[in-house]
């Protein structure tokens, strides 16, 4: 759902220091919000507030969130915000170099795999511009 962020209350919170959220910022300006924030039935913030401050010092109005049921209780909204946050795993190394190794390859295609898909790009344009000269008639 959709809400006004000046709508979203923020109460007490267990995390205190919400870090360098520059990085963050930047993720939601060229990605979007990847994954909403949480946030109970009376618009209070359950889970996401460094994605909701990101948000914010974007000068975004409105932000998408998870609205929960009005019959979840504070113990299970402390749950949620403890689980949300305890149970993150950071890539291994090995893994983030795999991982922009992978970027790397689709970014950087090998000479040949180029030549092929511009050797497709070619053909394809002119088949279209076959289709076209049909559709006119």
């Amino acid at each position: 759902m959709i809400i006004k962020i000046e709508d979203i209350k923020v109460k007490k919170r267990v995390r205190k220091d919400l870090g360098d959220i520059d990085s963050l910022k930047e993720s939601i300006r060229l990605y979007g919000l990847l994954n909403p924030i949480t946030i109970n039935a009376d618009h209070e913030l359950v889970a996401g507030e460094r994605r909701l401050e990101a948000c914010k010092a974007l000068g975004m109005e409105r932000i998408n969130a998870v609205v929960l049921d009005a019959n979840v209780d504070k113990i299970k909204q402390l749950e949620i915000e403890l689980e949300e946050n305890n149970q993150r795993k950071e890539f291994s190394d090995e893994e983030l170099l795999e991982g922009y190794e992978r970027l790397e390859r689709l970014r950087n295609p090998p000479l040949i795999l180029r030549i092929l898909k511009a050797i497709a790009r070619f053909f394809l344009a002119i088949i279209e511009g076959i289709r076209k000269l049909f559709n006119k008639k």
